[in-house]
């Protein structure tokens, strides 16, 4: 019994110390084009401007299936509007597809059959997401190995304290 109390109190310890060291986000689903989705005549380069892409977020390409379709490029296709030697058929057949983003860097999309030159072309420049640092709170002359350990001592008597009150 004492062993099994002393498990969970580590438990806890270690879900707070998570909770409270890191800064988490979680991916984001960009639907491509807005409400105006995947189709010719469309500015994705005006709709992804105020956008940020971070490694892991996901594109969703709406589109008619029987006209279009997504193809990840290089840049040089990109340019051009061709699709020959295309990277990737991001393309599945139901008209709603998703790409996942998976490392910083540029990526490119198009539609094929000359739809790219009616403006159905995607660039996107995709970053890492670096969590921001923790707030100072105190002066600098107090090293931050004492803060943490401030910390600590303040996050285990909170759990000592929970642990107490469910006894």
């Amino acid at each position: 019994m004492r062993t099994s109390g002393i498990a969970v109190w580590l438990k806890i310890v270690t879900l707070l110390a998570m909770l409270t060291s890191t800064t988490c986000r979680h991916p984001v689903r960009h639907l491509v084009g807005g409400e105006d989705h995947w189709k010719p005549n469309v500015n994705y380069t005006n709709w992804s401007l105020n956008k940020t892409f971070y490694a892991g977020d996901w594109l969703y390409f709406m589109y008619d299936k029987y006209m279009f379709n997504v193809l990840e490029v290089n840049k040089t296709s990109y340019d051009n509007c061709t699709d020959q030697g295309f990277i990737f058929n991001i393309t599945r057949g139901a008209g709603r597809d998703v790409f996942e983003l998976k490392k910083p860097k540029s990526y490119y999309f198009l539609s094929s059959g000359g739809y790219c030159y009616n403006g159905m072309k995607l660039g996107v420049n995709v970053i890492e997401f670096v969590s921001a640092p923790e707030p100072s709170y105190v002066t600098s002359s107090i090293s931050s190995n004492m803060v943490t350990g401030i910390n600590m001592v303040i996050s285990s008597f909170v759990i000592a304290v929970l642990w107490v009150a469910l006894l």
